[in-house]
């Protein structure tokens, strides 16, 4: 009876244990502690290490697989791949390389380039195509962010203000790009909480202007405003040192401290 209670606590752990063998082995990926071209340790070894049995290992690893991190070959072991061959866009991915405590500069310039593409296109898309259910949440999401007095609900209305203009494009394909798009904004959120020269309040007019736009169907303006929100971002982004320390988390109030992006 005491075993088949074990069998059972074990089947009802493991996805936990994966997605734990998972995050460790993805963040060593990510930020180069494994190196691209290194041959991971074999099972036996890693089984050891992280404390899990080999089933848990090798669903981590075809996780890791799935997500472009490594490949898998029989006899030549699993291999550490490239990052150009990697689902940049997978939000665990993104998570690991940007880490918690320094992260990547550059890749967060490289993530504003991705956005650059994406967003003024469907915020010009939701002009022509935004029902007034879309119109309201946009309006919403505006009205949350201006009314914002902390942290947790000034970053979740702006997230939910891009997020809802991506959804009013009724585009399936653009739309398939919500999680890469949530993810993105947190990591950006990540660094840019930290500044203290008013972003939250500079970049809230260029919100307003690409609502304004959406909700009289004029698409260019909506592409142009939405391009002036990320330019804003993308300009404050460039000039501040990422990855300092949260030295400012002791001043009170909202302005300063957390920026739209």
């Amino acid at each position: 009876m005491r075993t088949k209670r074990a069998k059972s606590v074990e089947k009802r752990s493991k996805p936990g244990r994966i997605q734990a063998v998972l995050a460790t082995l993805g963040r060593e990926i990510a930020q180069g502690i494994i190196p691209a071209g290194a041959v991971l340790p074999p099972e036996n070894d890693l089984e050891i290490r992280l404390g899990v049995g080999r089933g848990v290992v090798r669903e981590a690893i075809k996780t890791l697989a799935g997500k472009g991190l490594v490949s898998v070959r029989p006899r030549h072991g699993t291999r550490v791949l490239p990052r150009r061959d990697w689902s940049l866009l997978d939000r665990d991915v993104l998570n690991w390389l940007v880490g918690q405590d320094r992260p990547d500069r550059k890749l967060l310039l490289a993530i504003q380039e991705v956005r650059s593409i994406i967003e003024p296109a469907a915020a010009a898309l939701a002009a022509t195509r935004a029902t007034k259910k879309d119109l309201l949440r946009i309006n919403v999401a505006l009205r949350a962010m201006e009314t914002s007095d902390n942290q947790a609900t000034a970053t979740a209305s702006d997230k939910a203000f891009h997020l809802a203009i991506l959804d009013a494009t009724h585009n399936p394909v653009l739309q398939g790009f919500r999680g890469a798009i949530d993810t993105i904004l947190s990591t950006v959120f990540l660094v840019a909480v930290d500044s203290v020269d008013g972003w939250f309040d500079g970049n809230l007019p260029n919100h307003a202007a690409t609502a304004r736009a959406i909700e009289e169907r004029d698409a260019k303006k909506a592409r142009t405003a939405m391009e002036q929100v990320l330019g804003y971002t993308q300009a404050k982004l460039s000039r501040r040192s990422v990855g300092a320390g949260h030295r400012d988390g002791r001043q009170s109030g909202l302005s300063g401290l957390i920026p739209t992006v």
